[in-house]
Formats: structure tokens, sequence, C-alpha cells
């Protein structure tokens, strides 16, 4: 990889890009969800900053993102939160920030809320120099995924993940929307033509989102995903970004490859649940 400009520091200004791409991208995706299939009852709200999720029940993307990152948060806006998902049948999950508010973190105690999961939130800034020429031919070859043209791409993407009970089933379905979500892009690499990773990148100002990265078992350590991460950025600067970010678990092989390639860590996100049967804390 080619040497990358100075790093931004991680304090909350950076937090809040980070945070707003996230929360931009999922409601995008939303949007589109809502869009494609209105039987489902897709929909997103904003509340004291956060932006809050609904597809489905179960979907990971059933959460808020932003939690106490732009204002302090109240009792009133998190009654609104809970509202919204428990109306809808849905667990509340709230994945927040180190750098938030330490008013959400109050308050998630005092409501009943329990940690399930943690997140490396990873970023690099772009340099417009790096990944403006276009590679030449090699063995790995990559395409922009039309609409209605994602079979391949959410077959590919969940073959990728083949391993990971119900995580299959559920790319299959994100893909499907993916595609037509706006600011969002999907990439699928092929070997010799026969299709072996998938990857995606969401766009909103001036920030881009790397997610959705999956690779073919019998395809894997031969540069797919290497090939696949150098487009996505090299198309993340043509369409004027100059930050790019990932999220990884902590530890993992997405964390090292990550960081390999230029990425660091700005701080490990917590998601927090609503235990069931918790008090409701009106007015505290």
């Amino acid at each position: 990889m080619p040497a990358v400009s100075s790093y931004p520091f991680a304090d909350l200004d950076l937090a809040r890009r980070l945070e707003r791409i996230e929360g931009r991208a999922n409601a995008a995706f939303v949007e589109a969800r809502a869009r494609l299939m209105p039987a489902q009852g897709a929909t997103w709200i904003q509340v004291a900053g956060a932006c809050a999720m609904f597809d489905g029940v179960g979907s990971p993307l059933t959460q808020t993102f932003g939690l106490g990152m732009f204002e302090p948060t109240t009792s009133e806006a998190m009654e609104l939160l809970e509202s919204f998902f428990e109306s809808r049948g849905a667990t509340v999950d709230h994945e927040v920030s180190p750098l938030a508010d330490t008013s959400a973190l109050t308050l998630l105690g005092e409501r009943g809320y329990v940690p399930i999961e943690f997140t490396s939130v990873m970023f690099r800034p772009l340099d417009r120099l790096a990944h403006t020429a276009a590679p030449g031919p090699g063995r790995v070859q990559i395409e922009l995924v039309a609409p209605g043209c994602e079979y391949v791409w959410t077959e590919t993407a969940a073959r990728g993940w083949s391993e990971h009970e119900g995580v299959a089933e559920f790319m299959k379905d994100l893909g499907r929307v993916s595609v037509r979500t706006q600011g969002n892009a999907c990439f699928l690499a092929r070997m010799n033509g026969v299709p072996v990773a998938a990857g995606a990148v969401s766009i909103h100002e001036g920030t881009a989102l790397l997610a959705g990265a999956s690779t073919v078992p019998e395809a894997r350590r031969q540069g797919a995903q290497l090939a696949l991460l150098e487009h996505r950025l090299r198309h993340a600067v043509e369409h004027g970004c100059d930050l790019a970010v990932m999220c990884a678990q902590p530890g993992s092989a997405s964390q090292r490859n990550a960081e390999r390639h230029g990425f660091r860590i700005a701080y490990t996100r917590i998601k927090w649940r609503r235990r069931a049967n918790a008090p409701t804390l009106t007015g505290a």
C-alpha cells in the first residue's frame, strides 16, 4: 500500500464523523428496504442526534448509532427510542462510542441495559494520489454490480459467510437491497472469470464506509480481498472522499488485515441491549 498522509487525531470531531457515516449508511439501506419491501415496515427516525433503524425483528441493522454523540441524552429521548423499537416487537440495541456524552452511559445503566458486543471502529485518510491509477490486468478482476444483476453478488457474499450460522441467509437478503441503496456501491471479484469475493462501500459527505466483504472458502489468501479493498478505496477517492472507515470484531482477522493496509483503531464501541422486563424510569 502507498504511504498514507497524516492521520487525524481520534477526538470527538472524528468520532462524530465516523458515527455519522454508519448512521446515514444504515438509514439509506432502511429507506431502500422500505421502497422495495414495504410490507416489512422498515423505517428510521432521528432522536437527540441518534439514528434509530428498524429493518425488521432480528435484523442486525435494527439498532441505533450516534447515541450521546451530538447532544446529551435525556430520559425523554430514551423513552422515544425504546418505544420505537418495542412497539415493533424488536429488542432495543444501542451501539455507543466511548466518546459519547456520559449522560448516555448513565441512562443505559439506570434503564437496565447490558453490554452484548464489541466493535473496533477503524479509519484511514485517503491520499488523493494514492488510489487514482487503476491497476493493470491481473489475476483478479473487479466489477461494479448494477441493479438487476445482484444475484451473483448476493450468492458470492453468502458463500463467503457460509461457516457462520444464519449470516449467509442474511447476506442474501442484504444483497437484494444493497445494490439499490442510495450512496452504496457493490463490487464483485472474479478469478479466471469465476466469482470469488464480494464487498461494498457506502459514501456520504466525503466519508466512505467499507463493509460486506467476504471471500468464498476455496479462494481465500489469493489476493481477492486486497484487490477489492484497493478498488473500493480508489472508488471512494474518485467520488470525493478523504476518509475511509471499517468496523471489525476486536482481534479478528478482518481487523488485522485492515491494520496491514493503513487503517487505525479510533476506538472500541460497545453494543448495549435492554434487558427484558427492565424497569421504565419515566421522568428519571
